[in-house]
């Protein structure tokens, strides 16, 4: 009985609580749940009375394309599809300002409720908010419906690309409860505060933040607005308050100068360390709002000669390209997808990413704060420029979002303007030009603290496209698409005697490769279209493309093509259709291929050995050679029990040749050894001796 009452008192005290953050502060609801879809266009589907009984229940983060958008093929549906929810505010809620904010949606979304339109949003991948104060009914049912269309878009970038576009509510929706004085949601769907790190050293951090406020009230409030940072520990480090006067129903900004003294600066995956930044608006002495930021504080630069340079210390930036896409789930994944996507990026060794070729997730870009990777962060302006000016306008959108709503996010260094624009069209050339260029003001203007980039390929390095930015990156393929793999270090040599005075990385670079194809001696296809791409030349690429690389420190990053296989529902090759083989893991992420183990030898320290080749299982020729990925020292070799020898390498390849196998089963075993201990693989290959014909 005593147990009863405490357990009803605790709820009671927890439901007050409760009620009390509801009637004060801001609410942010998930509404992630149950949601009715069909895949079609339907009349009056926005209307409240509209019987959706029949249409398909579903969860949010949700895609129509996941299994049509990887089969190959490239006929998936792109087109219309309509999403219902029903919602019953609290009544706890009245009085505050409401708003529906969509994490992303592909491609045009059109968002009503209670069947009054309440905007629309163009473009698949950043997050849009909408006031719906004046529409929701609090303590009634209300209907929220959205007609989502991914079609072809003459005037939505991208306008094509290596990848499929995913149709759909595939990130998360939120129900925003906010005091009608409050921080605003409505600039571009961002945070609403903006740290900017105007001069930072080692001894100090020169910090001006900006607030964007909004009075939904019918009355001038004098407004405080108080600005606390602390530390990774909780304590206060520094904090500012300003007073301001808002007239009724008017946003205004809050400008407040901090400087930190002997800040712990943000230095990447050696110490990726963070701050907290909490503005709290208050009315008199009331909080009526809160907005906490991540703050990583650091400086860097490049050098056309030298690299890359984080905190006045060269940093080695290399890493991986990234789509965000899963197998038999395209882009509606979640966090335990994206902490695994992470975990086996950080495992390889890289300290950076490029999140190619959009705008990622906001989880994703916390990640990389905590985890310390440099993010080079991408504007979805792919192959073609659109000939309209609603396209220019749509380009300039998706970049003010992509840099607004991420503008607090440390590990983003680099804002990139396009990828690999062709310039097929030589009338326009001009025109696309100048829409870069006016891409690169823009995003000068709304963050001059960070760099501006862009992938080039399929141009010459001189092509005026390459000079906008302020660095740039190539995206080659020596190995794979074009020449050889053994072109590397001329070619990048060319490069830098080409642009000498202009800081420059490589992009994308890479091979595709099945886990299920093999080659005893392996060699470039003759057509990299074809079924065939065996998972050793992949090593072979990668091994003489960062060989080149590593030995040219001048290149300020290096970011292989890709860490991950995804779709691209156009293609028609390799193992399986609508797939892009090129990543260091298998698109179910549930294998490593050997390249994986190429880089984490070379980019770890962590000492390990790896077998190559080691699903070749089944072998028809009586001798083969063994190549080990290592960052050991020496490396020794044991085939069926009987000592090879041990091997020493300078450049983490460890190689036997001619290497008898017998008869059926043979066990490969090899040791590596560092600092006194011992690492071990082991695999089984099955030599069967070709049947001679009769």
């Amino acid at each position: 009985m005593k147990l009863r009452r405490l357990i009803i008192l605790v709820m009671l005290n927890l439901t007050i609580i409760i009620c009390s953050a509801l009637a004060s502060t801001r609410v942010d609801v998930g509404l992630d749940g149950q949601w009715k879809f069909i895949r079609q266009d339907v009349a009056g589907a926005e209307t409240p009375g509209f019987d959706d009984a029949a249409w398909q229940a579903v969860v949010l983060p949700h895609t129509w394309n996941n299994l049509d958008g990887q089969d190959g093929g490239n006929n998936y549906y792109r087109g219309i599809g309509w999403y219902r929810c029903h919602l019953k505010v609290d009544a706890l809620l009245a009085g505050k300002s409401l708003f529906l904010k969509f994490d992303g949606a592909a491609t045009v979304a059109d968002v009503f409720v209670n069947g009054k339109l309440v905007g629309t949003h163009k473009g698949n991948f950043a997050a849009f908010c909408f006031d719906v104060t004046s529409l929701v009914r609090v303590d009634q049912d209300n209907v929220i419906a959205v007609k989502v269309n991914n079609a072809w878009n003459a005037n939505i970038a991208p306008l094509s690309g290596d990848f499929t576009v995913f149709g759909g509510l595939y990130r998360d929706v939120h129900l925003l409860a906010l005091d009608k004085l409050s921080v605003s949601p409505l600039d571009y769907a961002s945070p609403g505060v903006y740290i900017k790190q105007v001069r930072v050293t080692p001894e100090t951090a020169e910090l001006e933040i900006t607030t964007k406020l909004r009075n939904a009230n019918d009355s001038t409030k004098t407004v405080t607005v108080h600005c606390a940072i602390t530390d990774a520990d909780g304590k206060s480090v520094a904090s500012a308050t300003s007073h301001q006067e808002l007239p009724a129903n008017v946003s205004g900004d809050v400008v407040q100068k901090i400087t930190l003294r002997q800040p712990h600066l943000w230095n990447g995956v050696n110490d990726p360390y963070l701050y907290k930044t909490t503005v709290e608006v208050g009315d008199g002495s009331a909080m009526t709002d809160s907005v906490t930021q991540p703050l990583g504080i650091r400086y860097f630069r490049t050098d056309p000669n030298e690299g890359f340079f984080l905190n006045g210390k060269r940093y080695a930036l290399h890493g991986v390209n990234r789509h965000q896409d899963r197998i038999d789930k395209g882009w509606a994944i979640g966090p335990a997808e994206h902490d695994e996507d992470f975990n086996l990026i950080k495992e390889m060794g890289c300290t950076g990413v490029r999140l190619a070729h959009y705008q990622h997730s906001q989880y994703f870009y916390d990640l990389c704060d905590r985890g310390g990777l440099v993010v080079w962060a991408e504007l979805c302006l792919v192959n073609e420029s659109g000939k309209s000016e609603a396209f220019a306008n749509n380009a300039r959108q998706q970049l003010t979002e992509l840099i607004k709503q991420n503008y607090n996010h440390p590990s983003i260094l680099f804002w990139s303007l396009f990828n690999e624009l062709r310039f097929e069209h030589k009338e326009r050339e001009t025109a696309e030009c100048e829409l870069i260029s006016d891409l690169n003001k823009l995003a000068k203007t709304l963050d001059p603290t960070r760099l501006t980039v862009a992938a080039s390929c399929c141009v010459p390095a001189t092509h005026p496209s390459a000079s906008i930015s302020d660095v740039v990156g190539f995206n080659w393929y020596y190995g794979w698409y074009n020449g050889q793999a053994e072109d590397w270090p001329g070619k990048l040599d060319e490069l830098h005697k080409m642009l000498p005075a202009r800081s420059v990385g490589i992009s994308e670079y890479g091979a595709g490769a099945s886990v299920q194809q093999h080659e005893l001696n392996p060699h470039k296809p003759g057509d990299t279209a074809s079924p065939w791409h065996p998972e050793e030349w992949q090593n072979v690429v990668h091994e003489h493309a960062w060989k080149a690389m590593s030995e040219r420190p001048w290149l300020w990053s290096v970011f292989l093509w890709n860490m991950f296989d995804f779709a691209s529902d156009y293609r028609h090759e390799g193992d399986h259709m609508g797939r892009n083989d090129k990543g260091m893991v298998t698109y179910d992420r549930k294998v490593k291929k050997d390249a994986f183990y190429w880089y984490k030898a070379n980019w770890t320290s962590d000492p390990f050995v790896y077998i190559t080749s080691r699903r070749f299982t089944n072998r028809t020729e009586p001798k083969t050679p063994v190549k080990i990925y290592s960052n050991c020292v020496a490396v020794e070799l044991k085939v069926n029990g009987a000592l090879l020898g041990s091997v020493r390498s300078k450049d983490r390849i460890f190689l036997w040749n001619d290497v008898a196998l017998k008869p059926g089963e043979n066990n490969v075993e090899v040791t590596g050894t560092q600092d006194g201990k011992t690492y071990t693989d082991s695999c089984v290959w099955t030599y069967q001796p070709r049947t001679k014909p009769e």
